[in-house]
């Protein structure tokens, strides 16, 4: 999805962050992307309209954007943050064979709620649902090697 510059402009704006050029190019970047890249990722994306963009820029600009709440870190494996500019309320399919995070929209996983008894005075403020197994890519893959699916439950 492409977000125009004066919608980046007032996003910054509305979180007390300064634009720069390079903060609004990995932002854009990370909004364009469904695939919920790493830092990695987006540096690569970024130097080919910024060559001179260093990781450490982006490593930093990544931390801003999180704490403004203008992403999410998503890190599901704890080797390598990926991140993910959607933040309405969704839901993550995970592929456990070639790490692939889905977005799943889905009005009834939103309405999930934890009783008073089981949350023990807990304060729930948000919650995301992930699903973990296998895209239908790497089923394929599977089913042609082995002549079966992958029966993984957990």
């Amino acid at each position: 999805m492409k977000v125009a510059p004066d919608e980046i402009r007032q996003r910054f704006k509305a979180c007390g962050l300064k634009v720069t050029p390079q903060r609004a190019a990995i932002y854009q970047a990370l909004v364009e992307a469904t695939s919920h890249p790493t830092a990695e990722d987006l540096h690569r994306q970024v130097t080919k309209v910024h060559p001179m963009i260093s990781p450490n820029t982006v490593y930093y600009t990544l931390g801003v954007l999180r704490d403004a709440g203008l992403v999410r870190e998503v890190n599901y494996w704890h080797d390598r943050a990926r991140f993910d500019a959607n933040m309405a309320l969704h839901h993550h399919l995970i592929c456990l064979g070639c790490r692939r995070i889905q977005d799943l929209m889905d009005d009834a996983l939103d309405g999930l709620m934890v009783s008073r008894e089981r949350r023990a005075g807990f304060e729930v403020t948000g919650h995301r649902v992930e699903f973990h197994g296998f895209c239908a890519a790497c089923n394929r893959r599977s089913m042609r090697a082995t002549g079966s699916s992958h029966r993984a439950h957990h």
